[in-house]
Parts: structure tokens; C-alpha cells; sequence
């Protein structure tokens, strides 16, 4: 089957989930009218609304174009990705629980083993595109060893880690993959546009 339906329900789940965040963030009450009072009320809201923002914005970007490479799915390419949504609906719970918090322990470990869940459900998702008949060889190649997928997880588990002993500090490390993530995949770049190349 083609991946059309797919991208479309990605594309319409990672929206809702977007707006399902910003919804959760708080607006400084009557008389409150002042950058300061913004920044005293929704600091720590915005600040991990914009991390997980980030981190929707990364995983929709590898989506796309890692559904560019492959033409065509099976079923079990469905129920992966089916995985990797599920992971990712959880963001705003996880956001605004921290937020709540204000970074407290138990927040910000869930919010790291959400990261975590969803990095090993996306690699998921890659593994079994990389064994679809029509175009998983090419997106073999062009993965290659995918370093930057293989050195995230242990990152998460650092920032998950170090939460147990600093909340703050256990932010840092998801700070670091969503940095290393939002340059995109060189290697894929070059893949469409030589098949642009060729396909003109």
C-alpha cells in the first residue's frame, strides 16, 4: 500500500498534538498585563513548551523524509508507526506534569523515559521500513549507521539519570539530542535532491 493515509494521519496527529500543548499553557491573570508578569507565570511552561515543540518539529521532519524514500508500506509498518504516535500523544501530559512540577524528580524522569520510549519507537519504525520490498534497501543506504539515533537513547538515559539528582541538570541532556537533531540528516538531504536531479 502506498504511504499517502499514513503521512496524512501523522501529519494531522503530530498537529493535534502540538495544539493540545499550547493549550496547557498558562496566561498571567487579570491586571497582569506586564512582560514580567508573563515570564513569573509561564516561565517554566514555555521553556518546556518550546522543548517538546522542538522535538515534535524533529520527529515530523524524519518522518517525512524518511516516508520520501519509501513508496510503499506493510501492514506491520502501520502498527510501528501506530507505536511511535502513541509515544508522542503522551507529550503534553508529560510537558505540562513537569511544568506543574516545576521540574520536580518524578516529572522529569517520566518526561525523559517518554523521550526515551519515543527515540526506540521511532527507531522501531525505521527498522521495519528498512525491510518493506520496495525502497527499504535505499533506505538502508541512506541511513547507514545512523550514529545520531544509536548515541540518543544513552543521552536520554544520562538526562534520566541525572534528574534523580538534579532536575534541572537532568534537562540538559534532552536539550543536547534535540540540538543534534535539528540539523537535518545530511545524508537524506542529499538522497532527495539527487533523485530530484534525476527524476528533471
Amino acid at each position: 500500500m502506498n504511504t499517502g493515509r499514513l503521512e496524512a494521519f501523522s501529519d494531522g496527529v503530530l498537529a493535534i498534538i502540538i495544539t493540545v500543548m499550547v493549550l496547557e499553557l498558562k496566561v498571567p491573570g487579570p491586571g497582569h498585563d506586564h512582560l514580567s508578569d508573563l515570564w513569573h507565570t509561564s516561565r517554566v511552561g514555555l521553556l518546556t513548551y518550546v522543548l517538546s515543540f522542538v522535538y515534535i518539529g524533529i520527529y515530523w521532519n524524519n518522518h517525512h523524509h524518511m516516508f520520501q524514500i519509501v513508496d510503499y508500506v506493510d501492514g506491520s509498518v502501520l502498527w510501528a508507526n501506530l507505536h511511535l504516535l502513541f509515544w508522542l500523544s503522551l507529550y503534553p501530559f508529560t510537558t505540562a506534569w513537569l511544568d506543574e512540577s516545576n521540574v520536580a524528580v518524578t516529572p522529569t524522569v517520566v518526561y525523559g523515559v517518554n523521550l526515551l520510549a519515543a527515540a526506540v519507537a521511532y527507531y522501531v519504525l525505521q527498522q521495519r521500513m528498512m525491510r518493506v520490498p520496495d525502497g527499504g534497501d535505499r533506505l538502508r543506504e541512506v541511513v547507514g549507521d545512523d550514529l545520531k539515533g544509536k548515541l540518543s537513547p544513552v543521552i536520554y538515559l544520562l538526562g534520566i539519570l541525572l534528574a534523580f539528582l538534579e532536575p534541572w541538570l537532568g534537562l540538559v541532556p534532552f536539550v543536547v539530542v534535540a540540538l543534534i537533531w535539528l540539523v537535518p540528516d545530511r545524508r537524506v538531504e542529499r538522497y532527495l535532491a539527487e533523485r530530484r536531479r534525476l527524476a528533471d
